[in-house]
């Protein structure tokens, strides 16, 4: 069912404001845009009360911010949520168990949409359940708007904008990799990690299907070329450095790949692309490099034997509503940096810097400019609807709101 949508009275609403994500987004979203009454905002989730505690924490000057109590899995007050507003940015996760019914109803009624979401396998089933109601309706639905994936999306774009400007044709191949990062991690993450290495334990064609770096470009026929392994840990002859493998790389590498697709494949139909972690040079870059390598597999080992994970949730890792504390928040930081080739080896090469811890605080900015971008900077004659990527979507008007807002810097080498 499609709704018909008059004019709303929000511009934006924070749904799962009181999540820990959430909570941080709201602070800064309010010292930055809701404390003068232009924007208009209103925060949502199941609790009046947590909401109400939440309001009183942003101070005098959000006494008046409107609160809505809404539930996940209430499809009637999503409806009248969604028809109250132009964006819903939702922080309720795990996705893939909570995320469903918003999606649906945003794209039934052409509200757009932004999410935090890194889940691959829950990202695809919104693509073919929703992604033609969305394309009906003109919602903008774009997943992966924080940390991961608006660094590597938008890095790729921008770094393949500069390789058509300088060398009149697109880098065939690009490599991103971690130089530096300094963050904590949430009992919420933790909680839709866990919930992924659920969902394959049981079902071998999602193991298959994760295993598909065109995993998210079901709409489209040509799939690619072959691309590297994730979890590749090997010397890089152009960083002169080992690599290991990047935790994101499994979420990113697909978001990347649909935007090639959604593009018409501006980076071209054999477009190569991988992500990983640089270790250092030597002896001791290739210790390092086994090390996380080996770290990163027994992680996933243990978190797939259901006592070890239980003692893992209990005693070892943080809770859902805990995370990295503002200070730890404050200091952390990440120095991202992108290679490419064009097919006759003209090199290109671009980093990325990026303030505050990279899931957390920087995300609630990330996300924060991406719902101001498509409330704002993106009319909807000038973006169809669907299910979108962040460079497919609003790269051109989004990467200078993050230059201006996001503490993110896109740097040419």
């Amino acid at each position: 069912m499609t709704t018909i949508k008059q004019a709303p009275p929000f511009d934006i609403v924070v749904f799962g404001a009181t999540s820990f994500v959430g909570q941080i987004l709201c602070h800064h979203f309010h010292e930055k845009y809701g404390a003068n009454g232009r924007i208009r905002w209103a925060l949502a989730g199941r609790s009046l009360s947590k909401l109400e505690g939440l309001r009183k924490s942003l101070g005098a000057s959000a006494l008046k911010t409107e609160l809505l109590v809404v539930d996940a899995t209430d499809e009637q007050a999503l409806r009248k949520m969604c028809l109250a507003t132009k964006v819903v940015v939702s922080t309720v996760g795990p996705y893939a168990l909570y995320g469903e019914p918003l999606v649906k109803v945003c794209a039934e009624t052409g509200t757009d949409y932004c999410d935090l979401t890194g889940e691959v396998q829950w990202i695809r089933r919104m693509i073919e359940r929703y992604g033609a109601a969305a394309r009906a309706s003109g919602a903008r639905i774009v997943h992966s708007c924080g940390f991961d994936s608006i660094p590597s999306d938008l890095g790729v774009w921008f770094l393949q904008r500069e390789s058509r400007s300088a060398n009149a044709r697109a880098c065939s191949q690009v490599k991103l990799r971690v130089r530096k990062m300094r963050g904590g991690i949430s009992g919420g993450t933790i909680a839709s990690i866990f919930n992924v290495i659920d969902e394959t334990k049981s079902n071998p064609d999602l193991r298959r299907e994760l295993a598909n770096h065109y995993s998210l470009c079901v709409e489209f026929s040509n799939q690619g070329v072959k691309q590297p392994a994730d979890a590749t840990i090997a010397f890089d002859n152009d960083f002169n450095q080992w690599i290991a493998p990047f935790l994101m790389s499994g979420i990113n590498t697909r978001i990347v790949h649909r935007s090639n697709a959604l593009l018409n494949h501006a980076y071209g139909v054999d477009f190569v692309y991988s992500e990983s972690v640089l270790t250092g040079p030597g002896w001791a870059g290739k210790i390092r490099a086994f090390a996380l390598g080996i770290g990163l597999g027994a992680f996933v080992l243990v978190s797939s034997i259901s006592p070890l994970k239980a003692f893992l949730r209990r005693f070892v890792l943080p809770k859902p509503g805990e995370g990295p504390s503002p200070e730890e928040q404050e200091k952390g930081f990440y120095d991202l940096r992108l290679f490419g080739r064009t097919p006759n080896g003209r090199p290109v090469k671009v980093k990325i810097l990026g303030d505050r811890d990279p899931g957390y605080g920087s995300t609630a900015k990330l996300l924060t400019e991406a719902a101001m971008c498509l409330a704002f900077d993106l009319p909807k004659d000038a973006c169809v609807g669907g299910v979108l990527t962040p460079a497919a979507a609003m790269a051109e008007q989004l990467i200078p709101r993050l230059q201006a807002n996001a503490g993110l810097k896109f740097l040419i080498e």
